[in-house]
């Protein structure tokens, strides 16, 4: 079957759950209604029903992107408007993506980038990749232009292919305490508070007010991500970066001006299950079944990061082949 027609595997799901609490006041902004004198200039993001403020997935998927694409030392290789660079893979095997005229980078395939295989990557266009390779893969054109590489002779191709995300991350919304607490709030908004600021003119120090909109200190949000388990090879290492990030994540900000003191977060009561694809068939022939089996539960990052080694045991007792 050629490459790009295979089926991708799944071997379970690993679902971990958290509560997300706020240390300091923490803004993820939405589209505010109207542009009201004395109103606010930027408002958080609500539920459309309920108008509790939450955290969407993917400000928080994206901040776990871009801080496990600095602690992998990834290069920028696409752009993304308005002078901004980004990573990704062009294609599932690795090659040179062609930055300027003349200039390239080399990406690593997403089969096998640690990135581009928990958050997904976009084929790029254009790229380039060893003529062995592009001939294996079945993307090898004689139209395409040709060049040497990096001592490699290359083949430039036209499309590359997608990758799926492996990780899921959940909207997180108000654990039902918070909720309560937060609706006791009297600040003149609904569950949440302004914050005032003042931009000044370094030159002429004249002012410049604006009204922010903040998710107040101590609100608990539930915390939930899944992981799509595909290679047992490459599943410990996956979630390994993935705890390494939430950590990396509570020392720096969640969501705008974290450099003024915004979003700090903190991580707490981890639990983890396990789901594999026949505890998913013993589903419809057992009903009331369950077929998750849980790992005792963690109190915190630093004790997530330190217990890692029996998590990682876990896991493995449980992927195919290897039940107990």
């Amino acid at each position: 079957m050629p490459v790009s027609y295979a089926q991708k595997p799944l071997l379970g799901k690993l679902t971990l759950t958290s509560h997300l609490s706020a240390e300091t006041g923490l803004h993820i902004g939405g589209g505010g209604e109207n542009l009201d004198i004395g109103g606010l200039d930027k408002p958080v993001i609500r539920d459309p029903l309920t108008k509790y403020p939450y955290l969407p997935g993917s400000s928080i998927k994206g901040k776990l992107r871009s801080t496990l694409e600095r602690l992998l030392n990834k290069p920028l290789n696409r752009t993304g408007g308005s002078g901004t660079w980004r990573y990704e893979s062009d294609d599932l095997v690795n090659g040179f993506t062609e930055v300027e005229n003349g200039h390239f980078v080399a990406y690593e395939g997403a089969r096998t980038c640690q990135v581009s295989r928990l958050f997904g990557s976009t084929g790029g266009s254009g790229f380039w990749m060893p003529i062995e390779t592009a001939t294996e893969e079945g993307l090898f054109s004689d139209k395409n232009r040709t060049r040497t590489i990096e001592g490699q002779n290359c083949v430039q191709v036209n499309r590359g292919r997608n990758a799926p995300a492996r990780l899921i991350i959940r909207d997180s919304h108000l654990v039902t305490e918070s909720a309560e607490k937060l609706k006791q709030v009297d600040t003149g908004l609904y569950m949440t508070e302004w914050k005032f600021e003042n931009g000044i003119d370094r030159v002429t120090a004249a002012a410049n007010p604006r009204q922010l909109e903040r998710v107040p200190a101590g609100s608990k949000f539930k915390f939930e991500l899944v992981y799509t388990v595909e290679d047992a090879n490459q599943a410990i290492e996956d979630l390994q970066n993935i705890a390494i990030a939430l950590a990396i994540l509570e020392d720096d900000a969640l969501g705008g001006h974290g450099s003024r003191g915004y979003g700090k977060v903190k991580f707490q009561h981890f639990n983890f299950s396990y789901r594999s694809l026949a505890q998913y068939r013993q589903i419809t022939n057992t009903p009331g079944a369950s077929g998750i089996q849980p790992f005792e539960p963690i109190a915190n990052t630093q004790e997530l990061l330190n217990n890692f080694t029996n998590l990682s045991d876990y896991i493995n007792r449980l992927l195919p082949g290897n039940e107990s």
